[in-house]
């Protein structure tokens, strides 16, 4: 299934969201434009390993403990989700992003929602650390943090409709479902990879476990922006 456009109100101009969808182009342009070999190590530097991370927590304890190189293993865990592998994995977070960050901005408002998409980024990435804490893959993608908006919208607007094409078979159609459907099916989707990728062997991994984490980051951060809601607007 893949959203076209949704019916929630748009409370604010997007500001931060669009900044946000020029950021993660620009720079997946500029990963582009790099040779193979720097490319390499680009990705490296400034995507999430756990098992950088996870080490260098296991040292701080010890005497010679680095600070820097802590700090080096840390920092991706926001520069991670502005880098991306590929076109259609940019253009996919694009898209969820442009159709469900705007409500979310305007809910929260500009600042708010800066910080809280990065939040949401990085608690993503810790989810998928706990999941497999010595990886040596890279982590990339502003998936996770993308997931807690939609979290986020399915405490918000839950009744929003969403146009969505759905492939049937050899046709494609339009139906125009509530949000809190197509968000409900979206996250059981990502329950079913999960299991789906522990039972099987040699398939490419993906981060199915940060899409989950920030989802459910999202809802805690929708539950409580509802509650201040209901409380700014309570007679």
């Amino acid at each position: 299934m893949i959203p076209i456009r949704d019916t929630a109100p748009r409370y604010r101009f997007p500001i931060i969201n669009i900044g946000l969808i020029f950021l993660n182009v620009y720079i997946f342009i500029q990963q582009l434009t790099l040779p193979p070999e720097q490319l390499y190590c680009f990705i490296y530097t400034y995507g999430t390993v756990p098992a950088n991370l996870t080490g260098s927590l296991l040292s701080i304890l010890d005497p010679g403990f680095s600070f820097s190189t802590f700090l080096a293993a840390a920092v991706p865990l926001v520069t991670a989700n502005f880098l991306h592998g590929g076109w259609l994995h940019l253009i996919g977070n694009m898209l969820y992003l442009w159709i469900f960050g705007d409500n979310i901005e305007g809910t929260l408002g500009h600042l708010k929602y800066l910080l809280l998409y990065l939040f949401m980024g990085v608690a993503s990435q810790l989810f998928h650390i706990f999941s497999d804490p010595f990886s040596t893959t890279p982590l990339v993608g502003a998936s996770g943090a993308i997931a807690g908006v939609l979290g986020a919208y399915f405490i918000l607007f839950p009744y929003a409709r969403i146009l969505t094409l759905v492939p049937i078979g050899f046709f494609i159609t339009f139906v125009q479902m509530p949000a809190v459907i197509f968000l409900g099916f979206w996250f059981i989707l990502q329950l079913l990879n999960t299991w789906m990728q522990g039972a099987a062997i040699g398939v490419q991994a993906v981060a199915w476990w940060a899409h989950i984490g920030g989802f459910i980051v999202g809802l805690a951060i929708g539950v409580l922006a509802k509650k201040r809601l209901v409380t700014k607007y309570r007679y």
